[in-house]
């Protein structure tokens, strides 16, 4: 009986999750490396999540220097008006920073699938008085933000460690307008000497495989970042 519990459980853990079934074969699962959590997308295993506890990590003082965040940021040409989604936003160091960029009248929708860390993300907002920032709680499966709203979706250093890579950059789309972007920011796996664990990088191969599964079209690939590429892909218009 505690046998049939458990099974029925599973399958109701499963269900919960949307296109599961299809996941069930998407995804492959081994044992996990020292980095991974065992599960396998497209040849890449996943990465573990970096946990709330790094948040001062996301805040630190080298980072604009050693990131050259400015020239990331300069990069998504951002003007007054736009409607950003941060995806992984963490403390909202970028999040905080395209806030004043699309004022007044843009919006920033901050996501993250830690509690802890939209906490951390309400209270800097707050105290910066950026009241067109909204941070919310994510789905490992489902960013969980309105249809058609947002004019550029960002992923620094996040998408490698999505549970659901598939199920989430499909939830990007449908909030895509039909002229959004997506921006994946990922350390370069190409060059060793980024000091960063090989499961935390992608190269621009991987990242165009798994994103052009979908309705994206590849529109550049910036590299002038010191550590990281920044690869832009444009929602694919529907054919008239």
């Amino acid at each position: 009986m505690c046998v049939l519990f458990a099974v029925l459980a599973l399958v109701v853990s499963i269900q919960a999750i949307p296109g599961a079934h299809a996941a069930e074969t998407r995804y492959l699962q081994r044992a996990p490396s020292a980095d991974g959590i065992g599960k396998r997308y497209m040849g890449r295993e996943i990465s573990a999540v970096m946990g709330w506890q790094g948040a001062a990590w996301l805040e630190r003082s080298a980072r604009e220097q050693e990131e050259r965040t400015d020239l990331l940021l300069a990069a998504l040409a951002l003007r007054p008006g736009l409607h950003v989604a941060d995806i992984g936003a963490g403390t909202g160091y970028l999040a905080r920073r395209i806030a004043a960029a699309v004022a007044p009248h843009g919006k920033v929708y901050a996501v993250d699938v830690q509690p802890q860390m939209v906490r951390l993300l309400e209270t800097r907002a707050a105290a910066e008085g950026l009241t067109n920032l909204l941070p919310s709680l994510g789905a490992p499966a489902d960013v969980g933000l309105p249809a058609g709203v947002v004019d550029i979706a960002l992923m620094v250093d996040v998408y490698h460690e999505l549970e659901f890579p598939h199920e989430v950059l499909a939830s990007i789309l449908r909030a895509l307008k039909p002229d959004g972007r997506v921006v994946f920011v990922e350390y370069r796996a190409e060059d060793p000497a980024v000091p960063i664990k090989a499961l935390h990088k992608m190269s621009v191969a991987q990242i165009r495989r798994e994103a052009e599964v979908h309705a994206l079209d590849w529109e550049r690939t910036v590299d002038t970042l010191p550590w990281q590429h920044l690869v832009v892909f444009r929602k694919r218009q529907a054919s008239p």
